[in-house]
């Protein structure tokens, strides 16, 4: 397996994908046509299944996109399951600490890396790709850990010196509800962490990831410009409902 989002993550290259949580195939085809250049299904915010997961993996990958999951928590058997179903990397929530990282990295890579099962599906060609599989995924896998809680923030410096962590994103409304003003992305405290995280991240060359919420292509331009590399542009929900409600909006002024 090669995998272009590796490669990018090493060389520090802006690379731009998006979220899925509808759990349908024409959806991730779409969205796969767009222009972006991975795309991550949510699994933890979402009624998506890994049968689903599967399904949309598959459209991704034969669309030539790179497809992630976001797993619905650190969890080997989870992250085992999704990356046999063809995933490309996980996006792992809540990573507090070193030892969090740690976790992620092991269910992800064969041993004697990490201590990931070994089977035949999808991702080995049933079977018939297994060499080259097991002779690349190691180095090729990705794991993003999630910066969502400000325990994350204060040992975020031991979490991205995990040997096999390959970037970190940040969950902007997770984050600010640990500190007690959930949705508030201008309160000190909030803007204080976000600065402690581009700063370690910086100093440790590790690719640093947003998942900025609105479909608005100004916000991720200006995140590029803070030197943020992995982002994580809208959803499709949102994508959907903006269109829906500015394009009725316009008609119901007329």
């Amino acid at each position: 397996m090669i995998n272009p989002i590796k490669k990018a993550l090493k060389e520090g290259k802006v690379t731009i994908g998006s979220w899925i949580t509808i759990g349908h195939p024409i959806v991730a085809e779409i969205m796969a046509q767009a222009g972006f250049d991975w795309l991550t299904i949510d699994m933890e915010h979402s009624a998506i299944t890994i049968e689903k997961a599967q399904e949309l993996i598959q459209i991704i990958q034969l669309s030539g996109v790179a497809p992630l999951v976001r797993v619905s928590e650190n969890n080997p058997t989870i992250i085992k399951r999704v990356l046999d179903a063809g995933a490309y990397g996980v996006i792992v929530p809540m990573v507090n600490s070193a030892k969090d990282a740690e976790k992620a990295v092991k269910a992800v890579k064969y041993p004697p890396v990490g201590s990931r099962g070994v089977g035949l599906a999808r991702a080995q060609g049933y079977g018939f790709d297994f060499d080259e599989y097991a002779a690349t995924i190691n180095e090729e896998s990705v794991v993003i850990v999630q910066m969502e809680h400000i325990d994350a923030v204060n040992n975020l410096d031991s979490i991205v010196s995990v040997e096999g962590i390959d970037g970190c994103i940040i969950g902007p409304y997770d984050l600010s509800g640990s500190l007690g003003v959930p949705g508030d992305f201008a309160h000190p405290q909030v803007l204080g962490a976000l600065k402690t995280v581009e700063e370690i991240c910086k100093k440790k060359k590790i690719a640093l990831g947003m998942h900025i919420i609105q479909p608005d292509y100004k916000l991720v331009l200006e995140q590029i410009s803070k030197g943020y590399t992995f982002l994580a542009f809208s959803l499709d929900i949102l994508f959907l409902g903006n269109t829906c409600r500015e394009q009725m909006t316009k008609l119901k002024e007329r």
